[in-house]
């Protein structure tokens, strides 16, 4: 018997089960009309396609061979971790300490040297410092002193 594209398999059916979630989640609002949408419409039509487009990923992997996945336990350990320490550091040690912290921890399993490291984890702190802080709008303790 051979093996089906699994991979594609549960990636296609975790589009279909996030699109069903958003879809019925945005019934709570209204939905509204094509000439005057609701704040729910949006929403559901993207849930929609979502799942649609998760059915086109999934149904032709039960027709073709695929391989098995391989999981990278350290990688998932550490992802995890990472996202403790995140959890744990942001109120404390401020959004950009967190986040450094988190990305090294992430990618200690990684091949890549620690100037690499410490470079990502740098640049993804300050991305994650203008979507939350301007992008957003939210407030949060962006250094350990500014509680």
């Amino acid at each position: 018997m051979k093996s089906k594209d699994i991979r594609d398999i549960i990636g296609g059916f975790a589009l279909v089960a996030i699109g069903l979630f958003a879809a019925l989640h945005a019934q709570r609002y209204d939905i509204g009309e094509l000439q005057e949408m609701g704040p729910g419409y949006f929403p559901i039509a993207l849930g929609i396609l979502l799942m649609i487009l998760g059915l086109f990923v999934s149904i032709p992997a039960f027709f073709r061979e695929g391989t098995s996945i391989k999981i990278e336990w350290k990688s998932l350990i550490w992802v995890l971790i990472s996202i403790s320490i995140f959890a744990l550091a942001l109120t404390k040690a401020g959004l950009i300490v967190a986040t450094v912290l988190s990305v090294i921890a992430a990618s200690i399993p990684s091949k890549s040297s620690w100037k690499t490291r410490l470079i990502l984890a740098v640049c993804i702190a300050l991305l994650t410092y203008v979507v939350f802080s301007f992008g957003l709008g939210m407030i949060l303790p962006i250094w350990p002193w500014s509680h």
